[in-house]
C-alpha cells in the first residue's frame, strides 16, 4: 500500500512534552550544587549526561523498506532517529540542554534502502546533489560527535567525505590513518565545554575509534589509501594527550564490540571487538560507548589493570532501538574537576512517538524511497520464502547462487578459466525474506540481500571446498541420534550469526548434526561423483567472505579471477529486470541436507 502522508504525520505529531521518560532515573533537582564536605567546607558538585547511539544503519523512521510496513519484531522494538530524537528532547528537557552531549559510535550511512538510495540512486556526491537524510536528521538533533563505523566505507571514500562535509559535527577516527603519512585521516577527537556555575567549565573529550576490520571488509575502497591500527594502541597514544590538554572527562566512542574476539582470525594483528580491552589496558578513560556488535549492554564495568579504576561501558541496541545515557557526577577537588561517579542505562525507543520535526524534515525523502522500492521489475512463478533457509535447502537461496554463478560464467567467458565449473556461496541474511508469486518489486529482491556486498570469483580446489563446507557446518548445534529436533534451537551454535552459515551450490553434500564439529560434512559430490581433492573450481563469493569475513578457510588466500564493483543486490535486480520473470523450476534443487547417521533430519 502507498504511504499515507497525512496519517504518518498525524501519528508522529502525537508526541510531546507529556510523554514519560520510561526507564530513566529521575534527574537530580539541580545539575550543580554545593554540599558540605570535610571540615565544614562546601564541596562544589556538577552533574551532566552524555547520550549515545550506535549502528543506526540508515534508519530514520520506524519503517521497514523491505516489507513496506512499519518495523516490528518479536520484542516489538521500534527503530529510527525520529524515535530517538523524542527521547533526546526529553533528556535535554529534564537535565538542561547545556548539561548534555549527544554522540554516536558509527555505522550510520549504510543498511536501509533510504541510505542506499542517497548513495547510489540519487547520490549525495552528484553536483548539486541532495543532503544525506542521516546528516539532515543528526544535524537537526544537534549531535556533538560521531565515531566512524566500518560500514561508513562501504560506498567508497568520496561518499564518506561528502557525508562528512554535510554533517555539522565531527566524524572521529583516531585509528583511521592516511596510508602514506600515517597521520589521522579524520579528527581523532573532539573537545566540549560544559558551563558550570562555579567559574570553571568542565572539559569533556570524546575520542573516536573505528574497526581495524575495514582493511579486510572494504579492501577495494581503502587499500593504499587508509590503514587502521588497533584500538588499544591508538587509545594509549591519545588518552594521555587529551588529559594533558586539560580534559576533565574522557569518553571513548568505539565502533568495536566488547568481547575481545575477531571474525577474521589471524588475518590482522588487531582485535575486532576490543572495547573491553581498551578499558582494561588504557588508563584515563571514564566511559566507553560501544558499537559494532549489535548487542544491548545497558551498563558494564571493566577494571583498568593499571589504576584499578572502574570504567563503565554501554552499548545501545542497533538501528535506534535504544539510547544510552551516561550520567556523570563530578566534584571540584584541588583545583580541578574529578569524576566522582558515573553510571549508564539505556532507554527504549518504543516508549515514545516519532519527533514530528524529524518527520516533517525527511518525509519527502522517505516517500521517494518508498516509490523506488515498489517499482515492479518482473514476475515470479511460485512464492519463495527464507523462513526455513537456515536448516533446509530452499529455492530462495538457490536463486542467489543461480544469479551469482550465471554472472561469473558470463564474466569469465573467453578467458583461460571459462571451462572450469562454477560453484557459488550464499547465506540467509533475513529469515523473513519473501518473493511472492506474481509481480516482483525492487524491494522483494533487495530484501533477499540486505548487505552491500559485491561479487568476486576465486580459484578453489576440491579439498579446499570440503574444508569450507566443514567450517560452515559449525553453525549447527550437535544433536544426538533419536533426540528431538527443534529448528528454533538447532542453529547459531556458539553465537554464529545466520550470515556466517554458507551453503554452496554446484555440489551435493550432507551435514551430520549428530557428529562433533569438524567432522560433519559427508558424501560430497560433484556431478554425481565423489569430489576429488585436486579438482579445480571457480568460486562465486561475496567480497566480505572473500576478504576474510567470518574467517572461513582458504578463500581469502585463493587466487582472484574476477571482481565486480556493483553490489550483488543490484546484480540480482538487474538480472530479474533483464529476464522479466523468475521460475524456481529452472534452478531450485536440494543439493544439501541435514542428516543423522545417514537419515535425513527433515
Amino acid at each position: 500500500m502507498p504511504l499515507n502522508r497525512r496519517k504518518f504525520l498525524e501519528k508522529s505529531a502525537v508526541t510531546g512534552a507529556g510523554v514519560a521518560l520510561t526507564g530513566a532515573v529521575a534527574a537530580p533537582a539541580a545539575q550543580a550544587a554545593e554540599t558540605s564536605g570535610a571540615a565544614g567546607r562546601r564541596a562544589k558538585r556538577y552533574a551532566f549526561t552524555v547520550m549515545g547511539t550506535t549502528d543506526l544503519h540508515g534508519n530514520v523512521f520506524n519503517w521497514d523498506y523491505f516489507t513496506d510496513a512499519e518495523f516490528d519484531d518479536k520484542a516489538h522494538n521500534d527503530v529510527g532517529l525520529a524515535k530517538v530524537s523524542t527521547l533526546v528532547n526529553q533528556v535535554r528537557e529534564e537535565k538542561g540542554r547545556r548539561n548534555t552531549l549527544l554522540i554516536d559510535a558509527g555505522d550510520t550511512i549504510q543498511g536501509t534502502q533510504l541510505s542506499y538510495y542517497y548513495a547510489k540512486v540519487d547520490p549525495i556526491t552528484a553536483e548539486g546533489g541532495p543532503v544525506h537524510p542521516m546528516a539532515q536528521a543528526m544535524n537537526a538533533m544537534d549531535y556533538d560527535a560521531a565515531a566512524l563505523g566500518n560500514h561508513e566505507f562501504n560506498y567508497g571514500i568520496p561518499v564518506l567525505r561528502k557525508f562528512e562535509q554535510q554533517c555539522r559535527f565531527p566524524l572521529l577516527g583516531a585509528n583511521a590513518l592516511d596510508a602514506k603519512t600515517l597521520r589521522p585521516a579524520f579528527p581523532p577527537y573532539s573537545m566540549h565545554r560544559l558551563r558550570t556555575p562555579f567559574g570553571r567549565d568542565v572539559k569533556v573529550a570524546v575520542l573516536g575509534l573505528t574497526n581495524p576490520g575495514i582493511a579486510i571488509w572494504d579492501k577495494a575502497n581503502v587499500q593504499g589509501k587508509m590503514t587502521f591500527p588497533g584500538l588499544e594502541e591508538q587509545a594509549a597514544k591519545w588518552v594521555p594527550k587529551l588529559r594533558s590538554m586539560g580534559a576533565d572527562v574522557v569518553i571513548v566512542s568505539a565502533h568495536s564490540g566488547s568481547s575481545g574476539t575477531s571474525s577474521y582470525g589471524d588475518q590482522l594483528p588487531y582485535i575486532e571487538n576490543a572495547a573491553g580491552l581498551v578499558a582494561e589496558q588504557v588508563p584515563g578513560i571514564d566511559a566507553i560507548l560501544v558499537g559494532h556488535a549489535h548487542t544491548e549492554i545497558p551498563e558494564y564495568f571493566v577494571t583498568n589493570k593499571e589504576t584499578g579504576k572502574q570504567v563503565v561501558l554501554s552499548e545501545p541496541l542497533k538501528w535506534g532501538q535504544r539510547l544510552t545515557l551516561f550520567d556523570f557526577e563530578l566534584v571540584w577537588e584541588k583545583g580541578c574537576w574529578k569524576v566522582e561517579k558515573v553510571g549508564a542505562q539505556v532507554l527504549n525507543s518504543n516508549t515514545v512517538e516519532e519527533d514530528p520535526e524529524i518527520v516533517r524534515l525527511l518525509l519527502d525523502e522517505h516517500e521517494k524511497v518508498v516509490a523506488y522500492v515498489n517499482q515492479v521489475i518482473g514476475t515470479n512463478a511460485a512464492e519463495m520464502t527464507s523462513a526455513e533457509a537456515p536448516y533446509k535447502d530452499v529455492p530462495i537461496i538457490d536463486l542467489i547462487n543461480h544469479i551469482q554463478a550465471d554472472t561469473v560464467r558470463q564474466a569469465l567467458a573467453g578467458t583461460e578459466h571459462a571451462a572450469l565449473p562454477v560453484l557459488s556461496q550464499a547465506a540467509c541474511f533475513s529469515r523473513s525474506a519473501r518473493i511472492p508469486a506474481g509481480e516482483v518489486t525492487i524491494r522483494d529482491v533487495a530484501g533477499l540481500y540486505v548487505f552491500e556486498n559485491t561479487l568476486e570469483a576465486r580459484l578453489m580446489t576440491g579439498a579446499q571446498m570440503k574444508a569450507y563446507l566443514e567450517f560452515s557446518a559449525n553453525y549447527f548445534v550437535r544433536t544426538a541420534p533419536g533426540a528431538a529436533v527443534d529448528p528454533a534451537k538447532l542453529t547459531n551454535a556458539n553465537g554464529t550469526p545466520d550470515y556466517n552459515y554458507d551453503v554452496v551450490s554446484g555440489l551435493s553434500y550432507e551435514i551430520d548434526i549428530a557428529k562433533p564439529a569438524g567432522s560433519r560434512v559427508t558424501n560430497v559430490r560433484f556431478e554425481g561423483q565423489p569430489l576429488a581433492d585436486d579438482a579445480r573450481f571457480v568460486f562465486a563469493v561475496n567480497n566480505y567472505r572473500a576478504n576474510g569475513g567470518g574467517n572461513f578457510p582458504h578463500v581469502a588466500a585463493a587466487p582472484l579471477l574476477w571482481s565486480n564493483s556493483d553490489e550483488i543486490r543490484n546484480t540480482m535486480i538487474a538480472w530479474v529486470t533483464a529476464k522479466g520473470s523468475i521460475d524456481p523450476a529452472e534452478f531450485a534443487a536440494v543439493d544439501w541436507r541435514l542428516t543423522r547417521e545417514g537419515t535425513p533430519v527433515f
